[in-house]
Order: C-alpha cells, then sequence, then structure tokens
C-alpha cells in the first residue's frame, strides 16, 4: 500500500487563493510520485463543535473528517490567518481528533495571512497542539500572503509553488524513511515515548 496524503484547509469561507494554491500543489504531486492525495475543505462540510458526543452519533461530516485524518499516512494542516493564529474550523478539529489519529504521523503545516506579520503565529499555534498528539511536525512550515498570488489571476507565484512542492516532499520523505526503518525485533521504531495524553484513552 502507498503513501497516502491529506491536506485538511481549515477554512470557513468559499474556495480562495489558499485553497486554489493546495489544489494546484496535490495535482503536482499526484503526477510526480503516483501519489494517494485528497484535499477537504472545511468550508464546504458541516463538522460539529467538539463536545465529547460519539462522532458516529452525528448527523453530519464529523465522523468523515475524523476518518479521513486517521487513514492518511501523512497529513498536511493549512490554514488561513484568523487574529493571528490558525482559524477555529482547524482549531476545532483538532479539538475533535483521537490522539492516535496523528500520534506519530508526520504533519506539515501551510497558512496564509494578509501580510507576513503574522507568519509564526499559526505555526506556533499548530505545534503546540501537536504536540499534544505526539505528531511529527516537520522543521519547516510554508507561510504565503497575497504578494504570493497573481493580483488579477489568483494564481499562486512560482515560489509559492515550489515551497508547497517542497514541503510536501520533504513531510513525503520523512514519512517513507520512518515507515522502512525498524527496531531489532523487525518492528517499527518509537521515537520516544507515547504522548502524556495517550494516558487518558480509553482501551
Amino acid at each position: 500500500m502507498g503513501t497516502s496524503l491529506l491536506a485538511l484547509l481549515g477554512s470557513a469561507t468559499p474556495p480562495g487563493r489558499l485553497r486554489r494554491a493546495l489544489e494546484e500543489a496535490l495535482a503536482r504531486a499526484r503526477a510526480r510520485d503516483e501519489l494517494d492525495a485528497e484535499l477537504i475543505d472545511l468550508g464546504e462540510l458541516q463538522v460539529s463543535f467538539a463536545g465529547g458526543r460519539d462522532p458516529a452519533e452525528l448527523d453530519d461530516d464529523t465522523a468523515t473528517v475524523i476518518a479521513a485524518v486517521e487513514d492518511a499516512n501523512v497529513v498536511l494542516l493549512a490554514t488561513p490567518i484568523y487574529r493571528g493564529s490558525m482559524a477555529a474550523a482547524l482549531k476545532n478539529v483538532l479539538d475533535l481528533l483521537p490522539v492516535p489519529a496523528l500520534q506519530g504521523k508526520v504533519v506539515a503545516l501551510a497558512a496564509m495571512g494578509a501580510s507576513d506579520h503574522h507568519f509564526l503565529g499559526a505555526d506556533r499555534h499548530l505545534r503546540d497542539v501537536l504536540s499534544f498528539f505526539g505528531a511529527l511536525v516537520t522543521p519547516v512550515s510554508v507561510y504565503l500572503s497575497g504578494a504570493d498570488f497573481d493580483t488579477s489571476s489568483g494564481a499562486p507565484s512560482e515560489r509559492a509553488a515550489q515551497a508547497l512542492d517542497e514541503l510536501i516532499v520533504g513531510a513525503l520523505s520523512l514519512a517513507e524513511a520512518l515507515a522502512i526503518v525498524t527496531d531489532v525485533d523487525g518492528g517499527a521504531v518509537r521515537l520516544g515515548p507515547s504522548p502524556l495524553a495517550a494516558r487518558a484513552i480509553r482501551r
């Protein structure tokens, strides 16, 4: 079974420039690597607020989104910047996810803001949340601004496209490297202990 990539866009508005940049980057990745790649735009779905309810009992898209994250080998979290941080739609999904959905999984980050002033906001906050899961976040993320897109067509610039391509290639390479590394008993190598949050998982 090959590597699968899920790009989860934490948007609450109609498709825009970040959505287009992600779609084009995933298309290039599919053509280059014969990759199973999917884009989920939260702006097109109905996801319940996190509140402790069983997602299977909800009559909306919550369970579908959670299952997509659980099934992916690599996850790309992308978000527009709101108030110097990630969009609430994305944070809500992270609040809904069980710890095993991201534990030990390679996660890449991309964000877009009106200017470069808040480029570390979402990155820092997402890394804090992902440490709760014990996710393996790539060292460098991608930040885009309005200057990275053509003002008339909305197309991403060559620099923006290249940055997203390099982000995806790096995340996939890390996941593939981890997949082939085994310990002396033939099992997958664990990169340290389970996250503290895993102790609360009901078995």
